[in-house]
């Protein structure tokens, strides 16, 4: 049910995002969903901020091994990859998460998941770049901009069902990546 829910954040958004609809795409029965998840809606999607990102972080740990810059270049790959993939329909799940205000709670478990999951990435960003030499404030100031930067372009790219945002982008970010 969580990957189900990720899934649907990608794809339609955290307040189209039901649990009718996610226990139908896991194939799930709508009353296991209260058994397991006793927070409701805003605990699931919760959950699959953290399952998303911590999938995204994982991915992105093991690219950067190689090296900043290599893993930089990956990870900008597999973005491009999946909006191609997908016919631009899908998303960021942990973006969803962070950016729609939830109608049902003034809380919102998803954006603080949202929040703690886009500190992980910058931070695995951040020390990478600083291992290639660039000065810490600016390796954190780098990490960040990667991040608004594809998920800015990944939001342009659905919206103009065009590749071409997200390949100005990735140039840019790369450039800016080998100077320290």
């Amino acid at each position: 049910m969580i990957d189900a829910a990720a899934q649907m954040l990608a794809r339609v958004g955290l307040n189209a995002t039901s649990i009718r609809e996610v226990t139908k795409l896991a194939e799930a029965p709508l009353g296991s969903t209260y058994h397991h998840f006793p927070g409701g809606k805003q605990e699931l999607l919760a959950r699959a901020t953290h399952m998303a990102g911590d999938k995204v972080e994982a991915l992105l740990v093991e690219l950067l091994k190689g090296g900043a810059v290599q893993g930089l270049q990956q990870f900008l790959g597999m973005w491009r990859e999946r909006l191609l993939r997908t016919d631009f329909r899908a998303g960021c799940p942990v973006l969803a998460a962070a950016v729609e205000e939830p109608v049902e709670a003034m809380h919102s478990q998803p954006r603080a998941a949202a929040a703690e999951v886009f500190a992980r990435w910058q931070g695995h960003l951040a020390s990478a770049f600083v291992a290639e030499g660039h000065d810490p404030a600016a390796a954190a100031g780098l990490a960040s901009l990667v991040i608004a930067s594809v998920e800015g372009a990944v939001a342009m790219c659905r919206a103009l069902q065009d590749i071409a945002p997200f390949d100005q982008v990735a140039a840019q970010l790369l450039k800016a990546a080998v100077t320290p």
